[in-house]
């Protein structure tokens, strides 16, 4: 059989990362590479700090026309934006050649919570062209929505879920760090705030709607509210810095209503460097049912990592997924592959050749 054969859109800190794992597993090859400006014309072992060629073939940094073509891979990983808007032309470009697409777009993990219409056009591309496109991560994706799910897998009734994670955000890369208004004085973070241009967490629309259908609950309403956590002291992660008295970090809370009760509460106060000021990490699932559910994980799974290895584990599962758009209650259960990758393809599945 043949290799799994991978094009990565995004050579950031999440999509070089990935790169990075990929080379390190077995039945798998890189066989394409997207970036902008000066990457581009560059090998990808040159541009992606501390990823290995080894006795690979060179992979030159391209533009999407020039890398994606049909039957030029199984899949390719889209790392490059957070909202379904901004990435969704990238998978219809990607899934009109014929080729399956995940990416780590936040809002891609349930785009039927805030983006209903693309979700459908979505749909109606990828079955069209007889493939298949997820969006994944460490959250959305596992820790604040589908780990719930599988914990209420051993309840008979829930009455009440709340999903917590503290965690750090000093492994993300520039455009989380904008997100999250990291280096932002706290006026500013307020006047954003007020004009609903304040990004925040990505995610919380997206982890409610996926825990109430897997639920079979009927979700009639979300709301969420942010407030800046300030820094006493001057913090510097690996791509953002704060100042004392500037904006550290975001605390975000959300909450679903299902038939008017409040059924769902989300709370996930991030921050870089949270262990400067004495913060300690974890992630918590609480579950008020038959029988109740308490959950902790301390510290936090790592963000940067966790959101790697979910999208490189799901690969496999979206070449073998029915076409159309999926979500993480679609596809099985993510486990860490340690075997080799083409052993996980259904035999009707063919990879290309």
């Amino acid at each position: 059989m043949k290799n799994v054969k991978v094009i990565l859109w995004g050579l950031g800190a999440m999509g070089g990362g990935i790169g990075k794992m990929l080379t390190k597993k077995k039945g798998v090859d890189i066989v394409g590479a997207i970036d902008i400006g000066d990457k581009i014309g560059k090998s990808l072992y040159d541009v992606v700090p501390g990823i290995e060629r080894g006795d690979r073939e060179d992979v030159i940094v391209g533009t999407p026309e020039d890398v994606i073509k049909k039957g030029a891979a199984d899949i390719v990983v889209v790392c490059t934006n957070s909202f379904t808007k901004d990435v969704f032309d990238k998978l219809v470009f990607v899934m009109e050649r014929g080729i399956n697409v995940i990416t780590s777009a936040e809002e891609m993990a349930y785009p039927q919570a805030q983006e209903p219409e693309l979700a459908k056009k979505l749909d109606e591309c990828a079955k069209k062209n007889g493939v298949s496109v997820l969006g994944t991560g460490i959250n959305p994706g596992l820790i604040m929505d589908l780990l719930v799910v599988l914990w209420t897998g051993a309840c008979e009734s829930v009455d009440h879920i709340v999903s917590r994670r503290v965690n750090s955000l000093s492994p993300f890369g520039p455009a989380v760090m904008e997100e999250q208004g990291i280096g932002m004085e706290v006026a500013e973070f307020e006047r954003r705030k007020a004009e609903g241009t304040m990004a925040g967490h990505v995610g919380f629309a997206e982890s409610v709607g996926m825990i109430a259908e897997a639920l079979g609950w009927n979700l009639t309403d979300f709301k969420q509210d942010m407030e800046p956590i300030v820094t006493d002291v001057d913090r510097k992660s690996p791509y953002g810095f704060a100042a004392k008295g500037q904006v550290a970090g975001v605390a975000m809370k959300g909450w679903g209503y299902v038939d008017g009760e409040m059924k769902i509460e989300m709370d996930h106060p991030q921050q870089i460097e949270p262990e400067q000021v004495g913060i300690h990490t974890g992630d918590y699932v609480e579950i008020k049912g038959n029988p109740p559910v308490n959950m902790a994980n301390t510290p936090e799974i790592e963000g940067g990592i966790g959101t790697m290895a979910m999208i490189m584990n799901c690969i496999p599962h979206v070449i073998n997924a029915r076409p159309g758009l999926r979500t993480m209650l679609d596809i099985p259960v993510p486990r860490a592959i340690m075997g080799d990758m083409r052993n996980m393809i259904e035999e009707d599945c063919k990879l290309v050749k």
